[in-house]
């Protein structure tokens, strides 16, 4: 015993050095073990959907800090897929045709329809101005309502697609058949241009009160068949030349 004592009195400075290095070895090994917590946290947190908490100082204070904003690259990504969603959408609202043959995405009767359309308004509302930077907060918010979006149209699509006019009565299916067979006539170029006019009349007739068609539809359907008759085999007027 009186050996060790007398080690430990010449040699007591040496308590410090190995002191130091144990202290080291146990703060890495307690920083290596919170960040494999940190890992598993945000594992489980994208795994159950949640949104990132807000971002705190990692390390010791000497480590580079990233910055929170998510950049423009992603927000440009999340701006795309709302055009392509968008896209989709003006497919139903342009289409008088598609408007027929699946009124359900028009049917505010339909929930789902309603979810699409609610989904989609937030969307537009979060949607940043052209060269706006958005806080990483704001960010997240409308990536999250784009995503929402883009999932609540596709339930809906395929509900409508499913149900094409079941939802409707006999009654208003007939109305719905018929509208589909004057559209028919309406833009068929072998037609003449009374019967393309009469028809196209009695498409927007019979669809009145069934499915709410907006105007740009018709206008569109209207610019369709203008420019037919506008075509070169367009009947001469009176008293032309031949």
């Amino acid at each position: 015993m009186q050996p060790i004592l007398d080690f430990i009195g010449h040699y007591w400075w040496l308590v410090f050095v190995f002191g130091g290095v144990g202290a080291g070895w146990a703060r890495r090994i307690s920083q290596a073990g919170e960040r494999r917590h940190q890992r598993r946290v945000e594992i489980e947190r994208i795994r159950a959907g949640l949104p990132a908490p807000a971002a705190e100082p990692e390390g010791d204070g000497h480590e580079p800090q990233e910055p929170p904003q998510s950049g423009a690259l992603d927000l440009s990504r999340v701006l795309s897929e709302h055009d392509s969603i968008n896209s989709r959408w003006l497919e139903y609202e342009l289409d008088v045709a598609k408007m027929i043959d699946f009124p359900g995405m028009s049917d505010v009767r339909e929930p789902l329809t309603v979810e699409y359309l609610k989904a989609k308004r937030r969307a537009d509302s979060l949607r940043p101005v052209p060269g706006e930077e958005l806080p990483d907060e704001e960010f997240q918010a409308y990536r999250d309502a784009v995503l929402a979006y883009g999932h609540a149209f596709d339930v809906a699509e395929r509900n409508a697609q499913r149900i094409k006019d079941s939802a409707f009565s006999p009654e208003e299916r007939e109305h719905l058949a018929r509208a589909r067979q004057l559209l028919n006539i309406a833009v068929d170029p072998g037609a003449t241009a009374p019967e393309r006019q009469a028809a196209y009349r009695r498409v927007r007739k019979e669809l009145d009160g069934l499915i709410a068609v907006p105007q740009t539809a018709f206008a569109s359907l209207e610019r369709q068949i203008a420019a037919a008759l506008d075509g070169p085999h367009r009947a001469a007027p009176p008293g032309a030349a031949h």
